[in-house]
């Protein structure tokens, strides 16, 4: 196929010639950054290790660039491929240059002695991953995440067409782990470089990838593009989340739902309830949610969080449907919370249903 990089056939993968995951069929485009995400013992790193050769193939193949990579050298393979897992290196007395200019070996030659242009390009990867004030220390000195970015950097430095990283950004603080997946971007756009990981963080997978692959039990469940795969039933499956939900549209995990009857009935719009939701979801305390048009920044957020939801549909007055099914919820509960919003000339009977709450029941202006 035109444009394919990496591609799998039929690939088992496993251990002591056990089968694990079967039948893996993947074409990568070059450029393209891939994600596999899934739960904790599904096969992730069984998969990125088959693919760099750090494990044997229980069947299958795998090509890259067009050649197959079993017939590929050590040498050849490591000026195309650069790998960072998670295991600990051996790296007693190795400083973090010496580690990030291991990686321009490929290129040295037997004595391995770097050139000027070799020195250029460690101190080149050593400032792409903010790394250059660390160059001196002892590797085993330095934190968890300081080793991520400074592997990172000898992956740079081999100046591969694919690099394949497993849980890059473990270890890694807010700030790193986007500052990381930046890196990772411009090398995919701007220097065509092909990335495979995995990442636990499915919120930065949906915005970081191009394609992710779903790996659960001992097979590839889904292979596409996020707004395909980042569905709450198809995260919800893959996880087997049942206390909880995922909201696609902010790509973030929601605890459950306080149960049993609403007790507080939330008056918001323009993303003025969400903290009040998240509140009385803490509280443990039900609530209902509305009048909200559905296309509301609050909507999405009472979904997951509100025991029910009045909804209107977007652009339309609000029904006389709509109202008396909202003031028959407020009938129900303790105590509305008004907790702000703008209303204006399509949602104006939201006024009403604020008197109509200020004459029923206990009301609360925020």
């Amino acid at each position: 196929m035109s444009g394919i990089y990496l591609s799998t056939r039929n690939m088992d993968v496993g251990y002591n010639g056990k089968a694990l995951i079967r039948d893996i069929c993947l074409d990568i485009r070059k450029g393209e950054i891939i994600t596999l995400i899934g739960p904790n013992g599904a096969g992730k790193s069984t998969i990125l290790k088959s693919i760099t050769k750090q494990l044997q193939l229980i069947g299958g193949t795998v090509v890259l660039s067009g050649l197959e990579l079993k017939n590929m050298s050590g040498a050849a393979l490591s000026k195309k491929m650069a790998v960072v897992l998670t295991e600990r290196l051996n790296t007693e007395l190795m400083t973090c240059h010496e580690i990030v200019a291991s990686g321009r070996y490929p290129y040295t030659g037997r004595l391995g002695i770097l050139s000027k242009e070799d020195e250029d390009k460690v101190e080149e990867a050593m400032a792409a991953v903010h790394a250059s004030d660390i160059g001196y220390r002892d590797f085993n000195a330095i934190s968890d995440g300081q080793k991520q970015r400074v592997l990172l950097a000898k992956a740079l430095c081999q100046e591969p067409e694919i690099i394949i990283l497993d849980e890059p950004t473990s270890f890694l603080d807010i700030r790193h782990k986007l500052e990381l997946l930046t890196i990772l971007r411009s090398m995919a756009a701007l220097k065509g470089i092909t990335v495979v990981m995995s990442l636990h963080e499915i919120d930065l997978a949906q915005k970081i990838s191009d394609r992710i692959i779903c790996v659960k039990g001992d097979r590839i469940t889904r292979f596409g593009p996020p707004e395909e795969i980042f569905r709450e039933e198809i995260i919800r499956d893959l996880y087997g989340i049942q206390n909880g939900s995922f909201d696609p549209l902010y790509g973030s995990l929601e605890l459950g739902k306080p149960e049993g009857p609403p007790q507080v009935f939330v008056i918001s719009s323009c993303g003025k309830g969400i903290p009040v939701y998240r509140r009385l979801q803490k509280e443990g305390t039900p609530f209902a949610a509305g009048i909200l048009y559905e296309n509301d920044l609050d909507y999405e957020a009472a979904v997951h969080l509100a025991s029910e939801v009045i909804s209107e549909r977007p652009f339309e007055p609000i029904s006389d449907k709509a109202l008396e099914k909202a003031e028959r919820l407020i009938d129900r509960c303790k105590k509305v919370i008004v907790a702000g919003g703008r209303i204006g000339t399509q949602n104006v009977r939201i006024r009403e249903l604020i008197a109509y709450a200020g004459k029923v029941s206990d009301l609360e202006t925020l």
